[in-house]
């Protein structure tokens, strides 16, 4: 007896809102991290050097990859991101460019694992990655509150574990 397709849809939950505050924070860092490059580069070439305009250019664009990377890219994220467990499989929908759903099935998952970055561990956050024997590999949600990520993770390796006993 084979299992009915879950039905196509966006995921049900969103993320964690601390998800945004480190979105912020990775582009904090990013802006930084340019920003000394172009410094750099404003200092110490040359004024009549064969790009002059890169001078009054870069300062430029590394202010609107500021903006954006501050200001637009974390809400825009955390608004798009969605995740959600069913009876039958894991679905995300992740992307603020190129919006990518996936689903998993249950019977699929080999393998849950929770990790947490260094900057995850500052916000109270863990991601939850589904490891399947497909072409595409793991399947990662993203930002979830810690204690949150655990338990998502118990309950899918206890569930694909039913799932196996049941095949055998």
């Amino acid at each position: 007896m084979s299992t009915p397709a879950p039905p196509v849809r966006d995921p049900a939950w969103s993320l964690s809102r601390s998800a945004i505050g480190l979105w912020v924070t990775e582009g904090v860092i990013g802006t930084l991290v340019y920003g000394a490059l172009v410094a750099v580069f404003v200092l110490f070439v040359p004024d009549g050097g064969p790009v002059p305009v890169l001078r009054w250019l870069l300062p430029t664009l590394l202010a609107v990859y500021a903006v954006t990377a501050i200001g637009v890219r974390p809400r825009v994220r955390f608004r798009v991101h969605r995740w959600e467990v069913t009876g039958e499989a894991v679905y995300t929908l992740t992307g603020w460019l190129t919006r990518t759903w996936t689903l998993v099935p249950i019977s699929r998952i080999q393998t849950v694992d929770v990790t947490r970055g260094v900057l995850q561990q500052l916000f109270g956050l863990a991601t939850v990655a589904v490891l399947t024997a497909s072409s595409q590999g793991t399947v990662r949600v993203l930002h979830l509150e810690a204690d949150v990520a655990q338990r998502v993770a118990d309950d899918l390796a206890r569930r694909a574990e039913l799932v196996r006993d049941e095949a055998t």
